[in-house]
């Protein structure tokens, strides 16, 4: 990949596709191609086709999907199952008929079963049943993953997947009804401290443990494996890191500044008891995080200054 080479990045404006996106530019990447969700609607198969073959990338980081936390992902379920699949299909087929050289699929630690041996190997694939609160997800990221390994099979493209641990960072999401964890406990806790609460109450009982990745660090991961490889199984991309989600919810406290309480809400589902990434492989290849939990989530919060903190609300309550 030159660094003039045609690259479109889908999903540009969520948070994976916007880091990517800098990323491609901090490192001299010209030619970039972008389209957001109202140009180009990438659940509709004719006209994902038409731009493909109107622009022509050769590479492609393939970062759309309908995301969201425990509570989105089992309230929607057939949303998330339906669009996932319907964009990657579009994408990845349009790929294919319009001769990209090379495409990362990104998919999630959702993949793999619930009672998986851990930390997760890249072959705990389908070995077990799905955590079911997020099983329409998972499914559609293993059918991403399948496809891409069809395709190469069957037709020789150069598809390649990554699964990234939990991310945060840069253009997370702050709704309560749709975040993942970390971003739910930051609000959480700025509101509190904002309002004076004498407590923060959080879902579940605290003890699941779960692993956590700069999104800027997924960023850079995403593009050494363009750059660096080229086999057909899928790798995990994370920390080999992870903490208690009460350990979390009181790391995220300290840094916010909170002194109140944290009270756990036990009626809630904890969800899948642990999931930690097998990063060996990624290791072995050559790449590694560089930024820590909790100076990621200090940069983050740091970020959210009053006017990008209140712009980030108003996203998450329109």
């Amino acid at each position: 990949m030159e660094k003039s080479s045609k690259i479109y990045v889908a999903g540009h404006r969520g948070m994976v596709g916007s880091a990517i996106l800098r990323c491609l530019i901090k490192e001299g990447f010209q030619n970039l191609v972008t389209r957001t969700s109202s140009e180009l609607d990438l659940r509709n198969q004719a006209a994902v086709h038409a731009f493909f073959e109107q622009e022509r990338p050769e590479y492609l980081f393939l970062a759309a999907a309908k995301v969201g936390g425990i509570v989105a992902n089992n309230t929607y379920r057939g949303e998330f199952l339906y669009e996932n699949l319907m964009i990657q299909n579009n994408v990845i087929h349009a790929a294919k008929t319009s001769g990209v050289k090379k495409l990362l699929f990104l998919g999630s630690s959702c993949i793999y079963p619930k009672l998986a041996p851990q930390p997760l190997k890249e072959d705990h694939l389908l070995t077990g049943l799905l955590e079911p609160t997020n099983e329409p997800y998972a499914i559609a990221k293993i059918a991403g993953i399948k496809l891409c390994e069809a395709y190469r099979s069957q037709y020789g493209c150069n598809f390649i997947s990554a699964m990234p641990t939990n991310l945060y960072g840069p253009n997370d999401n702050y709704d309560l009804h749709t975040s993942h964890v970390l971003p739910a406990l930051i609000r959480k806790f700025h509101e509190a401290k904002v309002n004076g609460d004498d407590f923060v109450e959080m879902w579940g009982t605290g003890k699941p443990l779960r692993e956590f990745l700069h999104v800027d660090d997924l960023a850079e991961a995403s593009l050494f494996m363009m750059l660096h490889y080229d086999d057909a199984s899928h790798v995990n991309i994370g920390t080999g890191e992870d903490l208690s989600i009460l350990e979390l919810a009181q790391l995220i406290s300290d840094i916010v500044g909170f002194t109140g309480e944290i009270r756990l809400n036990t009626s809630k589902p904890d969800g899948t008891p642990r999931k930690l990434m097998d990063v060996s492989k990624i290791h072995h290849l050559g790449w590694k995080h560089r930024i820590g939990l909790r100076e990621g989530i200090e940069r983050t919060y740091a970020e959210l200054d009053s006017e990008l903190w209140f712009k980030a609300l108003e996203k998450a309550n329109a």
